[in-house]
Parts: C-alpha cells; structure tokens; sequence
C-alpha cells in the first residue's frame, strides 16, 4: 500500500509531528510504502490571489505535493485543531493543490460536482486543548466535518478515518506516550487493507440502499394501504398480519423491478449526463459500487423471498386465493415487464402508462383483493383512477434529463419520441386532468367519498405545477436537468395517495 502523510503543522518538533512519525513506523511495519510531505518545509504562497486557483502557477514544492498524492492509496493529515479547524497552513495547501480539474471537476449530473481523487482513503490525526467529548457533542466537530466531508469527501475520497487526541494542554507524558502509541497502532492496522470489515460492511449496505432507490417506495405503499382500506376487514388493516404479508409481496417485487432496471438500462445511463436523484438510475453499476453479478444476485434473492411472501400470502387471506395471486401475476407481469425482455415495455413507449398504472390501479387492487375484496367491486377501479393521472406527469418528465442517452440507447420512451417541448404539453395535460378528477371526485363523493376535500389541496398544486411548466416551455430550454419540477410533480402525487388513506381510515 502507498502511504502519504501529510504533517499539516508549522512545526515539526511538535505532539502533532511525533505522530505523523509514530504513524509513519506503525504504517511500514505493516509493509507500506510511505512517503511524507511537511508543509512547514515548503515554500509556497498560501493565499489565492487570482480569481480562479488554476490561474496562479503552482511552486515547485506544490507540484511535487501533487505528483505524492496521485501516486498515494491512503492519506494521513496530522494536525492540531486551532479554533475549532485546521491550522492556515493546512488551509492555504488545500486552497492552492485542491483545485478544478485536479481534485473536482464540474458535470451536469448528480450534485453538479465530481471528485477526482477517488479510490484513495484517509486518515485524520488531530491535537487539541478542548476535551474531545466537548468538541463532539457540543462544537460539532466543525473542523472534522470540513475536512472529511466539505474537502476530502467532496474529492471522491472515501472512507475517512478521524483519530482525535485531547486535551493536550493538560495531558502528562505518560498520557502523550499512550497517543503515540496509538497512533503507531493505527498505522500498523494498514496491515488488513485500507478498509475495516465493518467499513466495507457500511459500504456494502449504502450501495444496496442507493440501488433499490426506496425514496420511491412510500408512494406504493400508500396506494396499497388505500386499497387495503377500501376494502373494509373486520378487525381493521393495520393490525392484519395479511396486510403486512401483502406488502411484503409488493415491497421485494418492487425491488426485483429496480434492480433489473438498473442491470438493463446501464447503457443509458452511463451515458446520461443530467443524471439526478430523481432520474438516470441509481448509478451503483455505473459507479462501480456494485458488481453486475451482484445485482443479478439481488435481483434473485428478491423474487424468490417474493415467491415464499406470496405463498404465505396466498395462505392467509380472507379473500380468493385464485383472485389474489391473478391480480398479483398481471402486476409481476407488468412491473418486470417495464425493462426485461420479451416486454421491454419502456422501450417501446409504453413505459410511462405502465408506471401509471401499476403504481395505481395495480397496488391498490392488491391491496383490495388480498383482504377479502373482489375484484370485480368498482370501487377499487374508482380509486386508482385519479392517482394513475397524478403519476403520468412526474413519470412523462422523467425522460426529459434521460432523453439524449434514452435515443443513443434505443429506448423509445416519450420523451425521445415527442420531442422535449411536446413532453412538457403533455405533462401539463396530464396535470390538468389529474386535477379535474379530484375536483369530480370530490364534488360527487366518487369512491366512497375518499377524495372529499382534496380539491382544496390538488388544485392549487396543479396550478403551481402548470405555472412551472409553462415557464419551461416559453424558456425554450434545452433538455437537461429539472429538477424543480421533478419534486413539484412528484409532491402532487402525494395528495392522490395521502388523502385518500385518511378519508378511509377515518
């Protein structure tokens, strides 16, 4: 392993530089290559005096800095903590070494920045006089923060490690001694890689979170429990195990549905640059962060506890059982369907009406039918219905940001088919409609009055929607990011799926 450390001190007959030299020996008795850079050593302007860093030359002692860093695996940053952060020494490096196009660079994607010093870990030593515990809980650790997350973090460099010795201003010898040798053991644990078991545990787990994208789940669930509840149990929904059983079912197929999109569209959305949390995937495969091996892995762990789910499910509800599992096999159909061969359904231009519907008129039959209601009651069909037309302008949007790497991909949603400002008539359409039907359904009590009232809340949301999509097409902009309607058509949902729940669990 390439080690640098980095002593951030200006002096280096400090506590501060006897551990970077504890670390130092500890790192090469584990069999690391190490290397140290003592910034009091170099000579360089600390200060930004251009308005770009890029256009101020780099000093000699600056450039080999940056050559040591690109050649290293693993940073260590020894220094004491002065005013709650780092000393200016420290400060000043960053400000001049870190600069665009060497550490971050921009993109239209994501959070708009990109790290460049990715597939490099750290290690943050820090001295100072405030007890650690005080520091913690009651400064916050602004300095830690600013240099794990704000600096280092925010340069792809992950995971970082902080080690924090203090007070030191009324430490003994003995108690300096035990930091030191705490500091040479933390070297020597680069003899088991440059991450912990429990740090590759953490890792893992967050990849898997950030794959199955489960800010999109409550939504379903919703939509369920409003099916659930429209169909009356004795006894209640929430305290049915069926219910929970039921939701089993639609939670791991959901999973297995988007996870096999992000195995199937990786094309598209590694080339998709306005890629965001709403859109362009979860980019775990893109990013490196998961194998396709393991997310094929995933998606077959998730349909077979699927299958064990639907056949406890098909055990215990009150209902047909031959109804429930009907119902269920057209939503499977259908969800898998939206990416995976024969269907391929969002590549055909019918992507869009299948998220609509599935995520409506699908969840909430479930819903219905497995707690005893038939399928054939129009009251579930009654329900889904104005939700189905609150989902289509949030889910006709999406492809605007993905609609250049959708076409190179072949993926023929509507997006790529109508063009980007026809898109945005549509959604508007959609909107339009989505608010006529709470206000229908309010005013004549459709669907067992579970809309009553929503007029009041969908309807004004509807004409803020429609104001934002008429700015964006009187802009004539280009497609790219949207961000702000992507939340404003998301949040319209909600309404569709809060207020009836309420109506009916009341």
């Amino acid at each position: 392993m390439k080690v640098l450390v980095v002593l951030g001190h200006p002096r280096v007959e400090s506590l501060c530089g006897a551990l970077a030299a504890a670390f130092e020996t500890g790192a090469r008795e584990a069999g690391a290559e190490v290397r140290n850079l003592r910034l009091s050593a170099l000579e360089f302007d600390p200060h930004v005096r251009r308005e770009s860093p890029n256009q101020q030359p780099l000093e000699a002692g600056l450039r080999e800095a940056r050559e040591l860093i690109v050649w290293a695996e693993h940073l260590v940053f020894v220094y004491p903590t002065w005013w709650g952060t780092m000393p200016a020494l420290l400060k000043g490096f960053l400000d001049r070494v870190f600069t665009p196009g060497f550490a971050f660079r921009t993109c239209e994607g994501g959070t708009g920045y990109q790290g460049l010093l990715g597939e490099r870990s750290a290690q943050l030593i820090t001295t100072m006089d405030t007890p650690p515990l005080i520091h913690r809980l009651v400064y916050r650790q602004p300095g830690r923060e600013a240099m794990a997350r704000a600096t280092l973090g925010f340069c792809g460099i992950r995971p970082v490690r902080s080690l924090v010795f203090g007070p030191v201003r009324t430490s003994s010898p003995e108690q300096r001694q035990r930091w030191l040798d705490r500091a040479r053991r933390q070297g020597q644990r680069l003899q088991r890689g440059r991450f912990t078991p429990s740090e590759r545990l953490r890792h893992k787990a967050s990849s898997w979170l950030r794959g199955v994208r489960l800010q999109f789940y409550p939504m379903t669930w919703l939509a369920y429990t409003a099916g659930a509840l429209a169909a009356g149990p004795p006894g209640g929904v929430f305290g049915n195990p069926v219910f929970w059983l039921g939701y089993l079912c639609l939670f791991l197929l959901e999973v297995a549905t988007v996870l096999s999109n992000e195995l199937l569209d990786v094309r598209s959305d590694r080339n998709n640059r306005f890629f965001s949390m709403f859109t362009g995937g979860s980019r775990v495969l893109v990013e490196g962060l998961l194998s396709p091996r393991e997310v094929q892995a995933g998606i077959a762990v998730s349909l077979a506890a699927f299958v064990a789910a639907t056949v406890a499910l098909l055990t215990l509800t009150p209902g047909s059982a031959a109804a429930a599992l009907a119902v269920l096999a057209l939503l499977t159909f259908l969800a898998i369907g939206y990416t995976v061969p024969p269907m391929k359904l969002s590549y055909r231009g019918l992507g869009e009406i299948d998220v609509a519907v599935t995520h409506s008129l699908g969840v909430i039959l479930c819903g219905f039918v497995f707690l005893g209601g038939h399928w054939q009651d129009p009251l579930p069909w009654l329900l889904s219905l104005p939700l189905l037309l609150a989902i289509l302008p949030s889910i006709t949007l999406s492809g605007i940001p993905d609609l250049e790497a959708d076409a190179a991909a072949g993926k023929r949603t509507l997006a790529v088919r109508l063009g980007h400002r026809n898109t945005l008539w549509l959604a508007t359409a959609f909107t339009v409609l989505a608010a006529a039907a709470a206000v229908l359904w309010d005013l004549f009590g459709v669907a067992n009055g579970a809309y009553a009232g929503i007029a009041y809340l969908a309807v004004p949301h509807a004409l803020w929607l429609t104001w934002l999509l008429y700015r964006r097409i009187e802009s004539a902009a280009s497609p790219g990011r949207i961000d702000g309607l992507m939340a404003a058509s998301l949040t319209f949902i909600l309404w569709f799926g809060i207020v009836p729940v309420l109506r009916l669990a009341g």
